[in-house]
């Protein structure tokens, strides 16, 4: 039996986690990601102790596993896509982290749609700008900051800095990099004259070689050896967007399914063989399985809501629940169930941290009157971010049909109250994949094909992932969700202008 080590970056966490060649979990170990904020918009991570994070989650897992590093057969990666992470000539970073949940070069992409950039630009990428994409980032950065430009040697997504450290080697990888308007999707290479129309020429010597998911990116130092408890001499393949890890660890092998991640963002996605060019999808990039595209559409609009909502509003709750060793989670999906939809005409915007509506977009509830307690207000986050879910499906459902069913993974994923949710107001069955770590499973499963574990994803899919349960829609609830969500649209369309005051 071999062992393989998934490590996923995420947006509060980094995690790794030890499987074997069946999926199963041995050990997983999470640490926190240290976001801050030095001005609104803005969000940054000190890189050098983001690496310190993984360290000790590496260190964690191989430690809590009992098993011997060296049956470690190979390690891979999972991270958040967009975002930016500079290194210096010096080998040292350059500018502070910024991941995906960065809007500071949001006048920048205004900029761009205005001169026609986006029409151009979209020949060759497939995909919309958003403000958290490294070509925005890189562009904020080359008007506000050159100095920073300047002296950077390598542009590193989250995944590509991880394994720059841990190996010594600079890369990046063809999922997250195309996510980032960084590839022309036609050639599947970088191009010049792409980067030439963001303005971004200078940058493009900077580019590390491409590498395909399951590729050999370098092996463990011995420095890293030390601080992580691997083996020196451990592979490393290249990793993958998070997710294409997210898709690949609950089956999302062939265009016929569909999957959906209910995690800080939203994610609904499926493959074809190419592209969808007409416009009607967000985003198109290259997918872990050669062949392959992703269709995206996708928006931190998901779960992270749910969480502001427990942490901000129900704090006396969560003490509570904590001073009983009991979980808040549980009591929130108690509440929820005890209001029949029907019941609650509340509308939840769930845009506290980016939209899929307008780009000027915040948060709301609206309907309240002094007869709603809270438990009324957290029913409207949990349907406000499924219905946001369903405006990502409906606009991928333009270019398919519904699928037998859809597989949801997340934080959403672990409450039988939102999984119900979800497949009533789809009106489509909707399957949970075992509960595990599946942005950790993703990689390891990259890690397994690498180190010839498995000959390809298909095979590793057919090992590792498992369908715990199937929920199926009930019919009896179509109308009113239905009409919930005509109320939905309804809200963000009458507030399509007044974001704009609120600036």
């Amino acid at each position: 039996m071999k062992y393989l080590l998934g490590i996923d970056n995420g947006g509060t966490f980094c995690k790794a986690a030890l499987f074997d060649e069946d999926g199963n979990q041995l050990a997983v170990q999470s640490e926190s990601s240290v976001t801050f904020s030095p001005q609104p918009g803005f969000a940054e991570r000190d890189m050098e102790e983001m690496y310190l994070s993984n360290v000790r989650a590496i260190h964690g897992a191989v430690e809590k596993s009992g098993i011997d590093p060296k049956e470690i057969a190979g390690v891979s990666f999972s991270g958040h896509g967009k975002g930016l992470y500079l290194v210096g000539a010096d080998g040292k970073p350059a500018y502070h982290g910024i991941p995906s949940t960065d809007s500071r070069a949001g006048e920048i992409v205004r900029k761009w749609y205005e001169e026609g950039v986006n029409r151009k630009i979209y020949q060759k990428t497939f995909q919309e700008i958003m403000v958290m994409q490294p070509v925005a980032l890189l562009a904020w950065l080359l008007a506000e900051k050159p100095e920073v430009i300047e002296n950077t040697r390598y542009i590193f997504s989250v995944n590509d800095y991880i394994r720059f450290r841990l190996t010594g080697e600079a890369f990046a990888e063809y999922s997250i990099a195309s996510g980032g308007n960084l590839v022309n999707l036609s050639t599947g290479t970088y191009d010049r004259e792409l980067l030439d129309d963001f303005g971004l020429s200078d940058c493009f010597d900077k580019l590390p070689p491409l590498r395909a998911s399951s590729e050999i990116c370098g092996f463990i130092t011995k420095e890293a050896a030390e601080l992580t408890g691997l083996a020196e001499g451990t592979p490393c393949a290249a990793g993958m967007f998070d997710v294409n890890a997210g898709g690949v660890a609950s089956g999302l092998t062939d265009p016929e399914k569909m999957s959906m991640i209910a995690g800080t963002w939203s994610i609904n996605e499926y493959i074809a063989k190419e592209p969808i060019t007409n416009g009607t999808v967000a985003l198109n990039s290259m997918y872990c399985i050669p062949g392959y595209f992703l269709v995206e559409e996708s928006s931190p609009t998901s779960a992270g809501n749910l969480q502001w909502f427990i942490d901000d509003l129900m704090a006396a709750e969560k003490a509570q629940a904590k001073a009983e060793s009991r979980s808040i989670y549980d009591l929130a999906n108690a509440w929820v169930s005890s209001i029949e939809p029907a019941d609650s005409r509340v509308i939840f915007l769930p845009f506290l941290n980016g939209t899929n509506e307008d780009p000027l977009s915040r948060a709301a509830f609206l309907g309240l009157t002094a007869y709603h307690e809270k438990k009324h207000m957290l029913r409207a986050v949990y349907e406000g971010i499924v219905f946001s879910h369903y405006t990502h499906v409906r606009r991928l459902l333009r270019n398919r049909p519904a699928p037998e069913s859809i597989r949801l993974s997340g934080g959403a994923a672990n409450s039988n109250v939102w999984v119900q949710i979800f497949a009533d107001v789809l009106q489509i069955p909707i399957d949970v994949t075992a509960d595990k770590e599946i942005g950790c499973l993703g990689a390891a499963m990259a890690a397994g094909i690498a180190a010839g574990v498995y000959p390809d994803y298909e095979t590793a899919a057919e090992r590792v992932v498992r369908v715990t349960k199937t929920v199926m829609p009930r019919p009896e609830y179509a109308k009113i969700y239905a009409e919930k969500y005509e109320a939905y649209r309804a809200v963000n369309d009458a507030l399509a202008g007044v974001w704009d005051k609120l600036r």
